[in-house]
C-alpha cells in the first residue's frame, strides 16, 4: 500500500534536490529542525499543514503543486496495483448495485453481445453491466 507520507517525502525531496539544495539550506530558511525535515522527506513523519506550507514557502514552490504531483503519483500507483479488467471504469467509483440502474449496453451496428455469459467483471450483484464511465473532463496538468 502507498501512503501519502511517503509519496509528499518523495516529492519534498525530489523539488529540494532539483533546486540543489541541502537539507540544511532548507530546513533553516523553514524553521524546521533538519532531523525533522529529514524524516519528513524519507516518510517517516507526517507533516502539518503548517509545516507543509513552511517548507514549501522555502522551496519557493506553491503547495498546490506539492500535492498536485503527490496526486499524479498516487493516480500512477493505484493504476499498477488495479487489477487488469476487460472493460474500462473509472477507479475509484462503487456504486451499490441496488442504486444503479438498468445499462444498456453500447454496442455497434449489428454486433449482438450477451454479457450474462461473460465474466464476473460485467455483472454486479444483481446481474446488472457494472457502472461504467467515460472520463471526459480531465483537462491535462
Amino acid at each position: 500500500m502507498v501512503l501519502l507520507r511517503h509519496l509528499l517525502g518523495d516529492v519534498l525531496r525530489r523539488l529540494r534536490l532539483r533546486q540543489g539544495r541541502t537539507l540544511r539550506e532548507v530546513s533553516a530558511s523553514a524553521r524546521v529542525s533538519l532531523g525533522y525535515l529529514s524524516e519528513v522527506e524519507r516518510g517517516q513523519k507526517e507533516a502539518s499543514s503548517e509545516l507543509l506550507a513552511a517548507i514549501c514557502a522555502a522551496l519557493e514552490t506553491p503547495l498546490s503543486q506539492v500535492f498536485r504531483e503527490v496526486s499524479d503519483g498516487f493516480a500512477l500507483a493505484e493504476l499498477q496495483n488495479e487489477p487488469v479488467l476487460s472493460a474500462p471504469r473509472e477507479p475509484g467509483l462503487r456504486v451499490p448495485a441496488e442504486a444503479q440502474p438498468a445499462i444498456e449496453p453500447a454496442l455497434e451496428p449489428g454486433t449482438t453481445t450477451d454479457f450474462a455469459n461473460r465474466g464476473p467483471e460485467f455483472q454486479n450483484t444483481a446481474g446488472r453491466l457494472p457502472d461504467v464511465r467515460e472520463i471526459t473532463d480531465m483537462v491535462p496538468v
